[in-house]
């Protein structure tokens, strides 16, 4: 009985050596989870509610930042161009406003000399992933490939190595894919203000935008606007100014992370 037993208990401890070690991507659900959140209104903070607040701590995620700073981060998206970034970034020079752009595959090959001129002026280059995946249906690995892609080629054109940022496409995420971003470096950026504004044939003039984003202002704001739309452009000089004369201070991403203490230093972009 006590052979079978030592049999027994050292078959066990072979095992436990043997077996593979998990890393923490395979021990988080990959239920997809939809961005979303309550508006902010009135100067109040948008509210994303406990259960997001507390993945996204939990992954060092960000949405939003201090409820009692009048600081926004400006953010677009760039999937493809629409012919007006180089309106927004004049506007951005002018104004002396930092942005971030979360730009994909297709707008790397697509518009490189938008992307060079983003960097060249002080904005920060985001990882919008090479195809624009629901990431919560791919591998691990074939995340972590989208997002090299992206990287290579960022550096590629700007000559910088380093990406910090990551919006995830379309908005859906799980605690996996948040997990394999996170060991690769990056840190999720989702938004607290954002509207219908990506529609390129249901524009609805500068005025629209500019309402959409008033109205919804507050303190901390991660602002997601797309490039692709011509409101947008058009609306922008007019934010800016407006949010300026009401206090608010624009601050680029690295502002947002330090404050939060979740970067030493800022990259340098």
């Amino acid at each position: 009985m006590k052979t079978i037993v030592k049999v027994l208990l050292a078959s066990a401890l072979l095992l436990l050596i043997t077996l593979p070690a998990t890393t923490g991507a395979e021990e988080n659900s990959n239920s997809p989870m939809h961005w979303g959140f309550k508006k902010g209104r009135n100067g109040r903070q948008a509210d994303a509610g406990r259960m997001f607040e507390v993945i996204l701590e939990d992954h060092g995620a960000v949405y939003k930042g201090d409820k009692n700073s009048k600081e926004i981060y400006l953010t677009f998206d760039n999937g493809y161009e629409n012919g007006y970034t180089e309106k927004i970034l004049d506007i951005l020079k002018e104004e002396k406003v930092p942005a971030a752009f979360f730009v994909t595959g297709h707008y790397l090959e697509s518009a490189p000399e938008l992307v060079a001129r983003m960097a060249n002026e002080g904005h920060i280059i985001g990882n919008h992933s090479w195809h624009h995946p629901d990431m919560t249906k791919i591998s691990d690995e074939k995340i972590k490939k989208e997002l090299e892609m992206v990287r290579t080629e960022t550096e590629r054109i700007t000559g910088k190595k380093h990406m910090t940022y990551l919006r995830p496409p379309r908005g859906i995420f799980s605690e996996r894919t948040m997990a394999v971003a996170k060991e690769a470096g990056y840190i999720h950026v989702l938004w607290s203000l954002a509207f219908v504004d990506w529609n390129t044939d249901q524009q609805k003039g500068a005025q629209y935008s500019y309402d959409k984003i008033m109205t919804q202002i507050h303190p901390g704001a991660v602002l997601l606007l797309h490039t692709v739309s011509k409101d947008n452009a058009d609306a922008l000089g007019k934010v800016i100014r407006d949010l300026k004369e009401q206090g608010y201070k624009f601050k680029s991403l690295d502002d947002l992370m330090l404050s939060k203490g979740g970067m030493k230093d800022p990259m340098l972009y």
